[in-house]
């Protein structure tokens, strides 16, 4: 259950090379121009504490680094971010825009590692004071189709884990939206640019309006 807060909460999810940060922007920049106060922050990072983590849990080495610390290091750079950054903005009224949050983690710790979901799910209910966005933006496409379009020069550990992990980590996408339909938005990620972000828009404001 989501805490009471002020301000709309709006996370963005999707596998890698599926256009979501592209998306993010675009709402950014029209939530600026409407003159509505919104913040926007990014995982893993988004704090100091937050940055030294994502440094860890990132970077390409030798050593694979256990499904389970993967987990705990994504979830411990959230309660970190949400306490310092998105509770505060919330409190304040902004609407703030997550790229990604913690269906992220059930996604690629979940799906993409196989670590019980439900034990995910509490565990990041506990690092993020049980808060949820008001809406999550699935932008759903193949890893097939996320591989062609994707142009990353220096993919990180993540990135590289290949097509096979990125399609277990859709498929867990899906299965989430279908368990929380009041909050999941899927949007058909080959649908042109400006179809999405019109329809991330439409619900955006609708959102905002109804806190009014």
């Amino acid at each position: 259950m989501s805490t009471s807060k002020k301000g709309t909460f709006i996370s963005f999810e999707g596998i890698d090379g599926c256009g979501k940060s592209t998306q993010v922007k675009m709402l950014l920049e029209k939530l600026n121009k409407e003159g509505i106060d919104c913040s926007l922050v990014r995982e893993p990072g988004g704090t100091q504490v937050s940055e030294e983590i994502r440094s860890v849990l990132l970077k390409n080495r030798e050593e694979n680094m256990s499904p389970r610390a993967e987990a705990l290091l994504m979830t411990a750079s959230r309660a970190q971010l949400t306490k310092e950054k998105i509770k505060p903005a919330l409190d304040m009224g902004f609407c703030v825009i997550a790229d990604r949050y913690k269906d992220s983690t059930l996604a690629y710790q979940g799906g993409g590692r196989g670590i019980d979901i439900d034990y995910l799910l509490e565990l990041n209910n506990f690092a993020t004071y049980d808060l949820d966005p008001d809406i999550t933006i699935l932008i759903d496409i193949s890893s097939i189709e996320a591989q062609n379009r994707a142009n990353i020069n220096n993919p990180d550990r993540i990135e590289n884990a290949g097509v096979e992990f990125q399609e277990k980590v859709r498929n867990l996408y899906i299965q989430l939206a279908n368990r929380f339909p009041e909050r999941f938005l899927k949007i058909d990620g080959r649908e042109s640019i400006e179809v999405i972000h019109s329809t991330i828009w439409e619900k955006t404001i609708n959102c905002i309006n109804a806190k009014k």
